[in-house]
């Protein structure tokens, strides 16, 4: 009996597994390649808890949507909390219109309010050398950069999401 249940289960399980893939569509190409991540993710498509797009939070709290890569769709945020994690399925480095430089490891994690991404673990930027950044928080058309010392940026070079290029170290 335990072998027909444990049959019956899996067939069920696999069924819906197909089908919550099959709408998923282009979604799984750019899902992360972390398993811890990429596990979350499928668990809350199951459940039907489809989070917005990484651009559309950033936006939705002020932020430009341009601060993480192309490719770092995959998230989770604690909307109690603040908490953020991204996940990037490489380290890289991402160049922006003000020559300036942002690098990520492949977990980006800080705590984000309104015009303000604070406690941040998993981001550097080049200022003669690299430099973790802390914080970075928005003042109207102005990005402020907190990486040992505050640096001030064009919010409008942040603006456009850009894709990452491949390094081989954080």
């Amino acid at each position: 009996m335990d072998q027909i249940m444990n049959k019956v289960g899996s067939y069920w399980l696999g069924q819906r597994a197909n089908k919550e893939i099959d709408s998923v569509g282009d979604d799984i190409t750019s899902m992360s390649t972390s398993i811890e991540g990429g596990a979350k993710w499928l668990v809350n498509k199951m459940k039907g808890k489809m989070q917005k797009p990484l651009p559309e939070l950033l936006k939705e709290y002020d932020m430009a949507v341009g601060i993480f890569p192309r490719d770092a769709t995959h998230y989770e945020f604690n909307e109690e909390t603040g908490k953020l994690v991204v996940y990037v399925p490489s380290i890289c480095e991402v160049g922006y219109r003000d020559s300036s430089v942002l690098r990520f490891s492949t977990i980006v994690t800080g705590y984000l309010g309104k015009g303000k991404l604070a406690d941040i673990e998993g981001m550097k930027t080049k200022v003669l050398i690299w430099v973790k950044v802390t914080c970075i928080s928005t003042d109207g058309g102005k990005l402020h950069f907190t990486a040992g010392v505050k640096k001030t940026r064009s919010r409008n070079a942040y603006e456009v999401l850009r894709d990452g290029v491949g390094v081989d170290k954080f």
